[in-house]
């Protein structure tokens, strides 16, 4: 993998603009995120099973950050970013990239910080996984060969967040749940409050 390592926000986006939910934002550290998504909740977010979640889970592949299972009986619980590397994951799964070269590029996320993931794009030829931060890379990459397809990352986020807006997440500190708007809620209640 490769790449520039600059910072930047999402493109559209004015610098320190937001997200649906606090700390959302491309300057916040993960390690302060306010807000989880229990393991339904990120798997709705991020298109896929239960069981891909677990499994990925108990392999070390994507790792609850705010909160890990600690035993029977106990919930994950989910940063808004690891939301966002399980849709990657996802989406290199479909694309046919082996298991061993995700686990190689996540591995470079973590490492990264997820500071910039929101300007990234991940290109792959299906054998190796490569990180371009600029237009000037993406092409140089397909100019070499060596790119067959790509993830714009900054498009996993935005389909994330839109997600994520309409389900519940779950204060950290004190365990309340945030309720998502989702439009068909909002006609319930005002049906709920003619009776």
């Amino acid at each position: 993998m490769s790449g520039d390592g600059t910072a930047g926000g999402a493109p559209g986006r004015s610098p320190g603009e937001s997200g649906p939910y606090p700390l959302h934002s491309s300057a916040a550290d993960p390690s302060t995120e306010t807000i989880g998504y229990r393991g339904p909740t990120a798997c709705a977010a991020a298109g896929i099973t239960y069981r891909q979640l677990d499994y990925w889970a108990r392999t070390g592949l994507v790792e609850p950050s705010v909160r890990p299972a600690y035993g029977s009986g106990t919930q994950r619980l989910y940063s808004f970013r690891d939301v966002v590397v399980l849709k990657i994951v996802k989406r290199f799964l479909d694309t046919g990239v082996a298991l061993q070269n995700i686990r190689a590029a996540v591995q470079h996320l973590r490492e990264r910080g997820f500071c910039d993931l929101e300007r990234m794009t991940l290109m792959s030829d299906g054998a190796t996984v490569y990180e371009c931060s600029s237009p000037d890379e993406v092409v140089n990459l397909l100019q070499g060969g060596q790119g067959i397809f790509g993830i714009a990352v900054g498009v996993v986020w935005r389909d994330v967040e839109a997600a994520l807006s309409q389900l519940h997440g779950e204060r950290v500190d004190t365990g309340e749940t945030l309720v998502g708007h989702n439009p068909a809620d909002e006609l319930a209640r005002r049906r709920n409050r003619a009776v």
